[in-house]
């Protein structure tokens, strides 16, 4: 006799057909997990009740394809329904016959049910024009069979089967987009995607092809019971039963990587959350890691099975580059990205590993220098823009990972290697620029290292905007060699600057109105060079030139100085022709700007002035 569902039931599986579940390939997912299941329950009475006798090697699932009739069926030898299980688990949607299961047996121990007989069972119609569960329950005589095309009801009725367990008969629909589920290669590729690590071996019977002889060129084609499952994960597995080829192997594996991972982070945890988790951290970034088009996350199972491909919340974004799998037996199979979202299970996860991945980084920083180097040259980027972004709150979990090239030691160096080494220092001193040479012969640069002082070179587009987020490290302030307030002179040389550009202040406010500068002025910093060009206030020029590159409309221009060089012939020059003739002084000081632009990276502003003005220079 045909019976109706509930009215909310109904509607429910509408919805869930038609939104919830939008990937459709996940139906196969949920009816093992639901087979695996119903072994479980078996094999925990077979534990509790001697008068049970069951074998354990012999549990198992088994997938069977009939192409000529479009059936696809899913049979287990676990604990099997009743006609009122079977009324009581698939009548009602969303009743879960495992969930029940587990909460009458909650203080005992060793349950570990995985799915939820209910929703899941449901994502069958997704791909199935009608579906029969025949189900015969352990040490019983009789078997019956549900029947069901969708929401329009469904019919219990006896039926034949020979020994205990569950079969679940697919009709597939017609059409190109559902064949894929009668293929063999499909079906394995589905098993080993989100099934791969159910403790239970899943088996098909599989076309191979053979010789038919020895002495044959002819081929034959056989059919063969394969096992498609991995059954144990390596995660589950004891650290110290693992090798190191056997964890490269498997990242390999996983995630299409040929280079071997830098560092592998194995974790197990018990008590309160339990969960276990395989972390690796390649050696390098993929082609589309920098993009916008690169997807972050950990692969999520429960209890072997697969939720999530990518779980973006379980890794923030500064430490995306992290591949891996978490597997928690405290996560729902049917838990939706927005419950995610507020799992409070989830984001202790979460917190546990970004300490895991911090700390394995610190280890390989201080202990294998070539890899942390390695990785830096991959990832460093990323770890720098996670300091920038949202307003510098994680800083101070990362400003001990990141590095900077050393004018001292000629190569990269942490903030920690070089407060260390510097004590004495009040500053951090750095110097930005599109490469170590074009820093190197920076006349500031030059000027501080005469100084005897070590520089870091910026040579990233976020590095300054990066030093200035982190303020200060161990109590010392950044400071930019390239701004006007560097303080390295004695008193004595300040002085005598100082009484220079009092005397020369018409002179240099002169040139100031010409170039349209924030300011002119002599200095004694520079060695050799005529000119440079600083920043006055918080924006530099190489902070100019890299929000400038951005697409907007708004330019941003620094406030910069001319500094000219006290000791250099060029100042005895413009001093004698603001006295003789101050036009052409106007044309010395714009082709002065235009060098100190030149060294500083800055496009001239109006080449073809300046190349006349220079021509006319020389010709007399």
């Amino acid at each position: 006799m045909k019976k109706e569902f509930k009215a909310e039931s109904k509607r429910l599986m509408e919805l869930m057909i038609n939104s919830i579940y939008t990937n459709k390939e996940i139906f196969l997912r949920e009816i093992i997990s639901n087979a695996s299941d119903a072994i479980d329950k078996l094999h925990y009475r077979s534990l509790t009740d001697k008068k049970i006798k069951v074998n354990k090697d012999d549990f198992n699932i088994m997938i069977t394809i009939d192409k000529k009739n479009r059936k696809l069926t899913i049979s287990d030898n676990g604990i099997g329904m009743t006609k009122d299980e079977l009324e009581k688990n698939l009548g009602t949607i969303a009743k879960s016959g495992s969930f029940d299961f587990k909460k009458e047996n909650k203080k005992k121990e060793n349950i570990d049910i995985i799915g939820q007989f209910g929703v899941g069972f449901y994502s069958a119609f997704m791909v199935s024009s009608n579906v029969e569960v025949i189900s015969k329950a352990f040490n019983t005589e009789e078997a019956f069979s549900w029947i069901s095309s969708g929401i329009d009801g469904y019919s219990i009725n006896k039926a034949q089967k020979d020994n205990y367990g569950t079969d679940i008969i697919l009709t597939i629909k017609d059409g190109e987009e559902f064949d894929k589920y009668l293929d063999e290669y499909s079906i394995k590729g589905l098993v080993k995607k989100y099934s791969d690590y159910i403790t239970y071996p899943i088996k098909m019977e599989v076309t191979k092809t053979r010789k038919k002889s020895d002495n044959s060129e002819e081929y034959e084609e056989y059919k063969e019971i394969e096992t498609l499952n991995s059954l144990i994960p390596l995660w589950r597995r004891n650290k110290k039963d693992i090798t190191t080829e056997e964890y490269d192997t498997f990242y390999s594996d996983k995630f299409d990587d040929y280079e071997k991972p830098l560092a592998h982070i194995h974790t197990s945890a018990e008590g309160t959350i339990e969960y276990h988790s395989l972390l690796y951290i390649p050696s390098h970034a993929s082609y589309d890691y920098y993009s916008k088009e690169y997807e972050k996350g950990l692969q999520l199972y429960s209890n072997g099975v697969l939720i999530m491909e990518k779980c973006s919340d379980l890794i923030p974004d500064y430490f995306s580059f992290v591949k891996g799998v978490v597997d928690s037996p405290d996560l729902s199979l049917n838990i939706s990205r927005e419950i995610l979202q507020q799992n409070r299970v989830l984001k202790t996860i979460a917190n546990n590993i970004e300490k895991k991945i911090k700390n394995e980084l610190l280890d390989m920083q201080q202990n294998r220098e070539e890899d942390y180097l390695k990785f830096i040259q991959s990832f460093g980027m990323q770890l720098k823009i996670g300091i920038y972004n949202d307003f510098g709150i994680n800083k101070e979990k990362l400003q001990d990972l990141i590095m900077f090239y050393s004018s001292k030691e000629k190569k990269l160096i942490t903030l920690n290697d070089y407060v260390s080494r510097n004590k004495d220092y009040t500053n951090i001193y750095y110097a930005c620029g599109n490469s170590i040479d074009q820093i190197s012969m920076l006349p500031q640069v030059e000027s501080v290292i005469d100084h005897d002082k070590e520089v870091l070179f910026c040579t990233d587009y976020v590095d300054e905007f990066v030093l200035k987020t982190i303020g200060k490290f161990d109590d010392k302030e950044f400071k930019n060699v390239c701004s006007d307030n560097i303080d390295l002179e004695t008193e004595e040389e300040k002085e005598k600057t100082k009484k220079l550009n009092e005397e020369s202040k018409d002179m240099l406010d002169l040139m100031k109105e010409t170039i349209l500068l924030k300011d002119v002025k002599f200095t004694n910093k520079l060695k050799d060079h005529p000119v440079c060009l600083t920043s006055a206030g918080e924006i530099s020029v190489e902070m100019e030139k890299v929000m400038n590159a951005m697409p907007s409309d708004h330019k941003i221009d620094a406030d910069k100085v001319l500094e000219i060089n006290e000791n250099h012939p060029i100042a005895k020059t413009i001093q004698k022709l603001y006295k003789t003739d101050k036009e052409k002084l106007k044309n010395y000081t714009k082709v002065l700007y235009a060098q100190a632009r030149l060294i500083e990276g800055l496009p001239v502003e109006n080449p073809t002035e300046i190349t006349n003005l220079i021509c006319d220079i020389i010709s007399k």
